[in-house]
């Protein structure tokens, strides 16, 4: 467990970075393309994303593994912004939370589970392609399309400093967003083959 949860923190720092390169950047469509560069360096790295993993859960060890995944995700992104206090960098994450705070939970919910399918399909075709397009479009899309990527969305409240009482159940609505996406997805595809 502890070299996944090593893993785990290379991870969410590497969605950190995708989100510092997201949010320096005036031109979201370049923005989105550069925030890529986060999972393509995951799944060539073999390091744990909980987006990436929950959609692949078979056992009861891969299933224990989930929690600190998780952990080592939030640790991960929250270094990320910690270090980007540090050094005095001039980007902002109070727009999109206050976004993501003023949406209603049902909303939440869904746009999770669609970032959820992404993730997993994104994770499942460069398992069987390589192709590292595979990676990067589901990525452009769920920033674009305002879906919520559960671990992005650790650093986004880490960097803005809010986090409180919502801010936490909207991420915990997130998590289970994501991972259902990622497993009825899952699910429905093992069922037609």
């Amino acid at each position: 467990m502890k070299n996944t949860f090593i893993k785990a923190v290379y991870a969410g720092f590497m969605i950190g970075l995708g989100g510092v390169i997201y949010l320096s950047l005036e031109n979201k469509i370049v923005g989105a393309l550069l925030f890529s560069f986060g999972l393509l360096t995951i799944v060539n790295q073999g390091f744990a994303l909980y987006t990436g993993k929950i959609g692949f859960v078979k056992t009861k060890e891969d299933m224990a593994a989930i929690p600190v995944i998780i952990a080592g995700n939030f640790i991960g992104t929250l270094v990320t912004a910690v270090f980007c206090h540090m050094a005095g960098m001039k980007i902002s994450a109070e727009a999109i939370c206050m976004n993501k705070l003023n949406n209603n939970p049902l909303s939440i919910l869904i746009l999770s589970m669609f970032c959820g399918i992404l993730m997993y399909l994104a994770i499942d075709n460069f398992k069987k392609s390589g192709k590292h397009l595979f990676v990067i479009a589901p990525v452009m899309i769920f920033i674009l399309s305002g879906f919520e990527h559960s671990v992005a969305n650790m650093f986004y409240f880490s960097l803005a400093g809010m986090w409180n009482g919502k801010s936490i159940c909207y991420l915990l609505l997130m998590i289970l967003g994501n991972g259902i996406g990622a497993k009825v997805f899952d699910y429905f595809k093992a069922s037609g083959d």
